[in-house]
């Protein structure tokens, strides 16, 4: 049985990237704001929503190693897995997932019982293809097709995370507008304000990446977030924000990229924002 996570504030006081899982499943230290209660219910319909932008509900992308990738990527958020002193640019997520799970009462398989000491046992891309049939295949399979919700609530925590450091990444006297319009987007529409803010974190990154920049632009969530009003922010003037950064990202793009292409699949993954359940 999936055990709900409780209620998580937004605003505490852990890092983002390679944030060190026991400050993900800790506590938050302090509380800047309210957010919405999500149920059971919420983190399900969350987990189906990141599930269907991701793998199109095609559930053999849970378990999915991509062409010219040197790692699978797993589960509803495509959860990065090294192998033993595997060392690439991305953010290892999978076993921070395990943990987190494991943390709220999940039965994890036995040869995942140590999550966080556990690595990716598939060398390379076509052993992880032969291996398709196996035991632990089938084993790993099932767990993410009966945690979709608690994935959803990992994400949700790892956004709390990233919220630390949106703030900390504008002067002083911006942070508590930062501060009002992140919350008052979190709790829009409730849960669509936190559907709109984990999967435009999830699909364009956090935006406080430098090298993720055309013409000194970039086009994460911290540049959606600084378009909005603090007096109106909301879910539906976020869609129209993020709207617009994505459009500008693709005007300052190199024309050789031809982004253009993405930009009507873009748009479309905004409007889910602003579905009900």
């Amino acid at each position: 049985m999936i055990v709900t996570s409780p209620q998580m504030p937004i605003f505490t006081r852990a890092r983002i990237f390679l944030v060190p899982v026991l400050l993900l499943m800790a506590a938050p230290l302090c509380q800047a704001s309210e957010l919405p209660s999500l149920s059971k219910r919420h983190y399900q319909w969350l987990g189906e929503r990141v599930f269907a932008n991701e793998c199109n509900q095609q559930l053999e992308c849970l378990v999915h190693w991509n062409d010219g990738e040197n790692f699978p990527s797993l589960g509803i958020g495509h959860f990065i897995w090294y192998a033993e002193g595997q060392s690439e640019r991305f953010e290892e997520t999978f076993p921070q997932l395990l943990a987190f799970l494991q943390q709220r009462g999940i039965e994890l398989p036995t040869w995942l019982e140590k999550p966080l000491q556990a690595d990716n046992p598939w060398p390379n891309r076509l052993d992880f293809q032969t291996a398709s049939g196996s035991h632990r295949m089938q084993e790993l399979r099932q767990l993410l097709q009966a945690t979709k919700d608690g994935q959803a609530a990992f994400i949700v925590r790892r956004l709390d995370n990233t919220a630390v450091e949106l703030l900390e990444s504008v002067p002083e006297s911006q942070q508590d507008s930062l501060r009002q319009v992140f919350t008052s987007v979190a709790n829009s529409s409730s849960p669509l304000g936190t559907y709109a803010l984990i999967d435009y974190l999830h699909f364009k990154g956090s935006g406080l990446n430098p090298s993720e920049r055309y013409r000194q632009q970039g086009w994460g969530l911290k540049q959606v977030l600084l378009r909005l009003n603090p007096a109106t922010a909301n879910v539906e003037n976020f869609v129209e924000a993020a709207t617009d950064v994505l459009t500008e990202r693709v005007l300052n793009a190199p024309v050789e990229r031809n982004e253009q292409r993405w930009l009507p699949g873009w748009h479309k993954r905004l409007q889910t924002y602003l579905q009900a359940q």
